[in-house]
């Protein structure tokens, strides 16, 4: 006897979910996450600082970008929440009123935790090449690890792979430069990561 077929997440599904964890769909499943460990936070909040000032409010670089954390993008039928996502300005002509944002960006941004770390790879860098993003960065914070990736004829090439304390001038940002030792925060000292539990899949 075939086993039933699986029911596909809604977006009323993500009203169910607590405050504290970030409700995703993707492929039609409701992956629950747990709000990001200190580590992830400090990386996201970090290359934020260095990226809005030039291409937020042109200050030092060329401007003509919204850069902002956490958004929920609607793909289709799937709603993803980057860690980090950038519209150059003539392409989001438009801002929502609300909290959805239904035009792909230009560039996005992973945190990578081990719990995270296969749905960021794999089904989220699916979703943006299938959705036209020109450009990913995966970061790792506990490897400490940079990859810059570009869409290249609906497939992504790797532009760059960059770590530690290297100083990076990566595309679509390559007008200035990163220092990654500036992204990167000690961990606890007992050995742990500091991460929160992976995530869920609920019914």
């Amino acid at each position: 006897m075939a086993a039933p077929a699986k029911k596909e997440a809604t977006y009323d599904d993500l009203y169910r979910i607590p405050e504290n964890m970030t409700g995703e769909i993707i492929d039609g499943e409701l992956i629950v996450t747990p709000r990001p460990a200190w580590r992830h936070i400090y990386v996201s909040s970090s290359l934020g600082g260095e990226l809005v000032p030039p291409f937020g409010f042109g200050r030092g670089g060329p401007g003509g970008w919204f850069i902002c954390d956490e958004p929920e993008i609607h793909f289709g039928t799937n709603v993803i929440v980057p860690d980090l996502a950038g519209w150059k300005r003539e392409r989001l002509a438009v801002i929502p009123d609300e909290h959805r944002f239904t035009v792909s960006p230009n560039w996005v941004c992973e945190i990578l935790s081990p719990s995270t770390a296969r749905n960021d790879r794999v089904k989220k860098m699916r979703v943006f090449a299938e959705h036209e993003v020109p450009y990913a960065w995966l970061i790792d914070p506990v490897l400490k690890t940079l990859e810059v990736f570009k869409l290249e004829s609906g497939n992504w090439s790797v532009r760059g792979l960059y770590a530690e304390d290297e100083k990076v001038s990566a595309e679509p940002f390559q007008e200035i430069e990163i220092d990654l030792e500036n992204l990167w925060l000690e961990g606890p000292q007992d050995g742990s990561t500091g991460e929160p539990a992976g995530p869920r899949e609920l019914p």
